[in-house]
């Protein structure tokens, strides 16, 4: 047996299964955000339920709604018929995960979420199902094969159901305007919560830690600026200190290999102009971004008035440990 060409035949299959999951995302997805988004900015919570494989995936769009500040709990669908169904209050939306529709368990539950005029969003592969029929949303992963090779264990559809989970939280968070500075408030720990709590100007290197020279400064006295602060970077500065450029090493190495001698010229003729900034009120997490999107490892801290007071490369997030 191939084991690899068996791998990457479940892949494919699930990445069929969710290019025709993208083609159904419709205006019963505009309404079940809209739904969800009036209940989370009222104080009600999301209410989701599950059995078996779909339970666990309920248990892991709760975590992520929960994560972005959407109160969200997951009922045991055979313990609310014992008394946990008391956690739900009116006004509150509930998500129902059933691939069938037609699981008992949770048949049996609608009467008293009815009850409660709860808006009911199903997220079901039976668009014709007994869910389907008495939800007032419903969302379709109907698949047309698992990628389990007898075509019985739950794979492409469980898939289906975390995407399209996850399409819910993220685009509720969007439509929330929930920012960096929220989402850090729900994860204090680890290196997430670092990169999320910690500031530019808590990791920058500032003052005599940072390499800095005025425009009419020569390439060697750059470089030994570099080298005493052990930086990979200069930042250009005018006389007050208004941002001019940034020179790097690999700036160095590329004219070095045009002009051998150019360390009595000035810095200023090799810089970079108009670097890539960020403002020293940024969080951490936002430099991550900027360095990779701009493919940089230096990145100039500028005040209100560009004046250039600090900088970060690669090697500050490493040293604390937001890398």
């Amino acid at each position: 047996m191939d084991y690899l060409e068996k791998a990457r035949k479940v892949i494919e299959i699930e990445i069929d299964e969710l290019q025709r999951l993208l083609g159904r995302v419709d205006g019963e997805f505009v309404r079940a955000i809209d739904t969800i988004r009036d209940a989370v900015e009222r104080n009600r919570k999301i209410v989701v339920l599950g059995v078996g494989k779909s339970f666990n995936i309920a248990h892991k769009v709760a975590a992520t709604f929960n994560s972005t500040g959407a109160t969200c709990v997951v009922i045991n669908s055979q313990n609310a018929l014992h008394g946990d169904i008391g956690i739900v209050d009116e006004e509150d939306v509930a998500i129902i995960f059933s691939y069938s529709g037609e699981t008992s368990e949770l048949l049996d539950i609608l009467p008293y979420l009815k009850r409660f005029s709860i808006p009911c969003i199903a997220v079901t592969g039976g668009e014709d199902s007994t869910l389907a029929r008495n939800s007032d949303i419903v969302l379709n992963v109907h698949v047309e094969r698992e990628a389990c090779p007898l075509n019985l264990a739950p794979t492409s559809s469980t898939t289906g159901m975390l995407v399209l989970g996850d399409a819910i939280a993220m685009v509720l968070l969007e439509a929330r305007g929930f920012k960096a500075e929220d989402f850090a408030q729900f994860h204090p720990g680890g290196s997430l919560g670092r990169s999320l709590l910690t500031k530019v100007t808590d990791i920058m290197r500032a003052d005599s830690q940072m390499a800095r020279v005025t425009a009419d400064a020569t390439v060697e006295k750059a470089l030994e600026e570099m080298t005493r602060c052990r930086a990979g970077a200069v930042v250009i500065v005018d006389a007050q200190g208004k941002l001019e450029g940034i020179f790097t090493h690999g700036d160095f190495v590329r004219a070095y290999q045009d002009d051998r001698h150019i360390a009595e010229k000035k810095v200023i003729d090799f810089m970079t102009r108009d670097p890539i900034t960020i403002s020293e009120s940024k969080l951490a997490a936002e430099v991550l971004h900027v360095l990779e999107e701009h493919r940089i490892d230096d990145i100039v801290v500028v005040n209100d008035r560009h004046e250039a007071i600090g900088l970060v490369d690669t090697q500050d997030l490493s040293r604390m440990h937001i890398l």
